[in-house]
């Protein structure tokens, strides 16, 4: 399956690019499209004041994590005259081929290309653009995806990624100055969406609510959950805000840890600031939680 996304990948990374056509896309020279949400706030701010260019989200903004999604009708029209189409990669997308069966000549490019992926026996995960590192990696690669589908531009992308690369970084510096102190300290996350946020601040996922993305725990993962909080002693979990709490608040009460929101910033307001705005919110969270 790896091998036929990544051949499928470079198929389309190699085709010709559409012109601007469509009434569901912006009016512009040269229209990208991103997968969803993260991938729409990258392209935003690379391309944000480039004459002639547009950025499009072809999925919903409230649709989160794209585990299992189908692209509706809407979604494909929202293609309809996109020049490139901005993937995270990693597996996140499982959509790929109905967008080379239906728009065969966009341009797709794989933001997460170049960044080392963490995984198990179920493959990567893809969530690397909650670790404020990657998600700079990920902003060089969307300047110079852009460059190359738009080099009279190129330069204004170039300058645009690295402002907010550079505000990345700010953040991250941050972020490593106040978290830094609990290395090592095990957590409790909802889902499988912080690993990299962990991995940079060298905090220990202990366990995971819920395993399966959508899916509620068993009785026996809660209780399994439970008995790793007792053992380690940990004394905050963290759910997100895009999935109901119920679990981590049944864990809770068992426990008489305290349940926290960290939000892997899969939603969001159309802001060209929202990551930067979210991750530092999350960072006052865990500082509170973990003091």
């Amino acid at each position: 399956m790896k091998k036929f996304v990544s051949m499928l990948l470079g198929l389309l990374a190699a085709a010709p690019m559409l012109s601007c056509s469509g009434d569901t896309t912006p009016s512009g020279r040269f229209v990208v499209a991103a997968s969803f949400y993260p991938v729409y706030i990258i392209a935003k701010n690379v391309a944000a004041g480039v004459e002639g260019a547009a950025v499009v989200n072809i999925t919903p903004p409230v649709t989160g994590c794209l585990h299992d999604y189908t692209l509706t009708a809407r979604d494909m029209k929202r293609l309809e005259g996109a020049n490139i189409l901005l993937v995270n990669g990693a597996g996140m997308e499982n959509f790929l081929g109905a967008v080379a069966e239906k728009h065969p000549s966009i341009r797709v490019f794989e933001l997460s290309q170049g960044i080392p992926m963490l995984g198990g026996d179920e493959g990567a995960n893809p969530h690397v653009w909650v670790a404020p590192g990657n998600m700079a990696a990920m902003t060089r690669n969307c300047a110079r995806a852009l460059a190359q589908a738009d080099p009279v531009n190129a330069a204004s992308y170039e300058k645009n990624a690295a402002s907010y690369i550079a505000e990345i970084e700010a953040l991250r510096k941050e972020m490593h100055g106040a978290l830094d102190r609990y290395r090592g300290r095990p957590i409790i996350t909802f889902h499988e969406a912080f690993p990299y946020f962990a991995a940079e601040f060298g905090l220990k996922i202990a366990a995971v609510i819920e395993r399966e993305p959508g899916t509620e725990p068993s009785a026996k993962e809660v209780a399994d959950t439970v008995d790793i909080v007792r053992k380690n002693k940990i004394k905050a979990l963290f759910a997100e805000p895009q999935y109901p709490s119920s679990a981590a608040k049944t864990i809770a009460r068992e426990t008489g840890a305290v349940v926290y929101t960290l939000d892997p910033a899969v939603t969001g307001p159309d802001d060209n600031r929202a990551y930067i705005d979210i991750m530092r919110k999350n960072l006052a969270i865990i500082e509170k939680a973990l003091k």
